[in-house]
């Protein structure tokens, strides 16, 4: 499953996300990965999910964003929930990239069983009619 809180900057999004992950935490029988680009969630996620600053390991755009959320299944099968804030800045403002990685996230929750929920600063007008088929808005 995906799912995905849609806004402009300054809607809300990250708070959503941040209350969606620290109820995660609470739900989940295994573990919740929260990738963010900065260390700016580090006091809101609560420190039984797994923290991750993309910066940190260089990962920049959408191949190196696929290869990090593979990794993050295939090193460890008690994943239940990742979580990814500023979707755009990590792989581009690119609606192509953001299609891909929707679609291929979609795959790899189906053979993981994961659920991911992505925070995408875009106008929900913006976003292809391909991805938002794919996802739950939240």
């Amino acid at each position: 499953m995906i799912n995905v809180f849609i806004g402009k900057k300054g809607s809300g999004k990250t708070k959503k996300l941040i209350d969606y992950a620290n109820k995660a935490v609470e739900t989940s029988n295994g573990n919740v990965v929260v990738i963010e680009k900065g260390l700016k969630l580090t006091y809101d996620i609560t420190h039984k999910a797994r923290l991750i600053d993309s910066d940190a390991y260089g990962i920049k755009g959408l191949d190196a964003l696929e290869g990090f959320l593979c990794g993050i299944c295939a090193g460890n099968y008690d994943v239940t929930d990742i979580l990814l804030d500023s979707t755009l800045k990590i792989i581009g403002q690119d609606m192509a990239a953001l299609t891909d990685l929707i679609t291929k996230a979609k795959k790899l929750s189906e053979e993981a069983n994961v659920t991911f929920t992505l925070s995408i600063s875009a106008d929900e007008s913006e976003i292809p009619a391909e991805v938002l088929a794919m996802v739950n808005t939240i």
